[in-house]
């Protein structure tokens, strides 16, 4: 019930953040202006709902440290995003032949920070999150990565192998990256990171979606390069370079998070420890 709960409570800033944003049309300051105040809605909703339905404090986004957890993750993911550009475009796939638009990367900003925080709070704080307690991170690692994937399959330019893309690349590094650090700003900074950097700078296609162009001028000067390489019409995101980097990122969140013992074992049932605690 608490699942529903909290999914429904963040779940309808998330949709209304959303429909404004579409009705703004990517005008600048109003994507900017509706970005910032779905980030300022949803936090303290998640964070209320968390309270209300596991009488809990939620540190998972405690304000302390969170700019610097933030900053890294931001800086990751848009490292990791120019590893994967610039790889493509060392084959041909892409070049920056001038300056984009300002306006399109000021409307990218609050759009692209408005979907990161959305979606970690949904699919890393609630789904994640709670499916992990009953039963253990691994299932709930590939379980909320297989969602996170489909979830994209309703996106412009959707492809089988792009949801599958994803669902590996993003849902299992995010998700990695969650367990490591046990708060969501980490998450957060990455996935608003990559999806900047790929969006509001390099000016490529993100997950399929069409967008205004962004810092530079992006182009693909050998069209007939594999989709593979490139990851055609749903962007970078679909190729393999990206699947390999964001792969061996997941596995080094992996590593860390086993050696802070954040690792959950597979549970069966928690009324053994329970009792245990209760004997004693």
């Amino acid at each position: 019930m608490r699942f529903l709960k909290q999914l429904l409570a963040v779940g309808v800033v998330s949709l209304v953040g959303g429909r404004l944003m579409l009705a703004a049309d990517w005008n600048a300051p109003l994507s900017l202006g509706i970005g910032a105040v779905t980030i300022l809605l949803i936090l303290p909703v998640y964070a209320w709902v968390v309270r209300r339905t596991e009488k809990r404090e939620p540190v998972e986004v405690a304000v302390q440290g969170a700019p610097v957890r933030l900053g890294l993750g931001a800086l990751l993911g848009a490292g990791l995003f120019a590893a994967v550009i610039v790889n493509i475009a060392f084959l041909g796939g892409y070049e920056a032949d001038g300056f984009g638009s300002a306006g399109g990367t000021v409307a990218l900003l609050g759009f692209m920070a408005a979907a990161a925080v959305t979606e970690e709070v949904m699919f890393r704080g609630v789904l994640f999150r709670i499916i992990e307690e009953r039963t253990g991170t691994w299932v709930a690692l590939t379980l909320s990565a297989l969602v996170f994937g489909l979830a994209h399959l309703f996106n412009e330019h959707a492809t089988l192998w792009g949801a599958i893309a994803i669902a590996i690349e993003a849902g299992g590094m995010l998700g990695a990256a969650y367990v490591a650090t046990r708060n969501l700003w980490v998450p957060i900074g990455l996935h608003f990171g990559w999806n900047f950097a790929a969006g509001g700078v390099f000016s490529t296609t993100v997950s399929g979606n069409n967008a205004p162009e962004g810092l530079l001028h992006g182009v693909n000067p050998d069209p007939s390069l594999s989709s593979l390489i490139t990851g055609g019409e749903f962007g970078p995101e679909a190729s393999l370079y990206t699947v390999v980097f964001c792969t061996i990122v997941t596995v080094v969140f992996l590593r860390l998070a086993r050696r802070r013992g954040n690792l959950v074992p597979l549970r069966r049932s928690a009324r053994p420890a329970a009792t245990a605690t209760l004997a004693r």
